[in-house]
């Protein structure tokens, strides 16, 4: 009997899988789909799959409680966030996919606009939960997330649908899909709306005017951005992030140290004395400036140095990633 039935709900798996893969809501080996098989486990697809070539033995028996899977091929690394969903909702579908114009939108805008009727009858307000991560680590978010919709744009990271029925629950991400289609367009015949979306695309290309690289008014700029950046004021905090850290440009006297304080830059100094120092020459710092180049990747793959330790660094690797990132927000010269 549960032969049966584990064997009809993979079918659908398959199905559905395929049906998200043509449509582009999701590409190579992304997304993640899930069915509940009884009352103490559940089918997901396995780790490396690509949901549009699936097979049943890339779909995973889970055991609800303990988590473990039989077999050798491991369950999708979203399963703890699938697992909380069955725990707390009485669903017995659950799709996550990176949709590219729903991650498109919302990695520039707060909420959606609805232009449609249907849209905000269907969808309503879609919550959006930040994410720090590749992988969903505070599964717990999204799950009060979905106790106010049934679908939930994960930022960054794509969307998650909850539903008794597969095509329900993809109903949801294709709707919001289109939704964002449709805002997109109506830009194109309206180039005059000033939303949030706009809004903060045209900040960034209007926020300030160029600066020398490397010079006391450009790294300035740079802590003034890092200060009022309630982002890092708040992973810093939590983090603790307090430590010295220094950046050189190679091949001249130029150096400055940044003194965090808890997330926040209390003083600038003009030296490297600091037990991390990051240092490059001027063609690798430009490109970090321009957004062109991530410090980290730079680091590990030796176009920047480190002194010191970068799994000592790496334990604030949230608010470093946004720091860097802040980097390409002031203009240089």
């Amino acid at each position: 009997m549960i032969f049966g039935r584990e064997r009809k709900l993979k079918k659908e798996i398959v199905k559905v899988g395929q049906r998200i893969y043509q449509a582009g809501l999701a590409v190579a080996k992304s997304g993640n789909i899930s069915a509940r098989l009884d009352k103490g486990h559940i089918l997901i697809t396995g780790s490396g799959t690509s949901l549009g070539n699936l097979r049943h033995k890339d779909i995973v028996k889970v055991d609800l409680d303990s988590g473990k899977a039989p077999g050798a091929l491991s369950p999708s690394s979203e399963l703890p966030l699938h697992s909380l969903v069955y725990k707390n909702f009485n669903v017995s579908k659950v799709i996550h996919c990176h949709p590219p114009l729903i991650n498109g939108y919302f990695a520039v805008a707060s909420d959606l606009k609805a232009l449609t009727f249907e849209t905000k009858f269907y969808l309503g307000r879609v919550p959006v939960v930040k994410q720090d991560t590749p992988t969903v680590t505070k599964p717990e978010e999204v799950i009060q997330a979905l106790k106010e919709n049934s679908l939930v744009v994960l930022k960054n990271h794509g969307a998650v649908a909850i539903a008794d029925d597969f095509l329900d629950a993809l109903s949801l991400i294709e709707a919001l899909e289109e939704a964002v289609r449709t805002a997109a367009v109506a830009r194109i015949f309206d180039k005059n709306i000033l939303d949030d979306l706009e809004r903060a695309v045209k900040s960034d290309l209007n926020k300030n005017m160029a600066l020398p690289m490397f010079s006391p008014e450009h790294i300035q700029a740079i802590v003034d951005l890092v200060n009022q950046d309630e982002f890092i004021a708040q992973k810093g905090s939590e983090l603790d992030l307090t430590v010295k850290l220094a950046i050189k440009l190679d091949g001249s006297d130029k150096s400055y140290r940044f003194n965090f304080e808890k997330g926040k830059i209390s003083r600038l100094d003009y030296d490297a004395d600091a037990p991390f120092v990051i240092s490059a020459p001027a063609e690798i710092w430009e490109q970090v400036f321009l957004g062109r180049l991530d410090s980290f990747v730079a680091v590990t793959q030796g176009k920047m140095k480190l002194s010191g330790q970068l799994g000592q660094l790496s334990k604030w690797y949230v608010p470093f990633t946004r720091l860097f990132a802040l980097f390409k927000e002031v203009r240089i010269k």
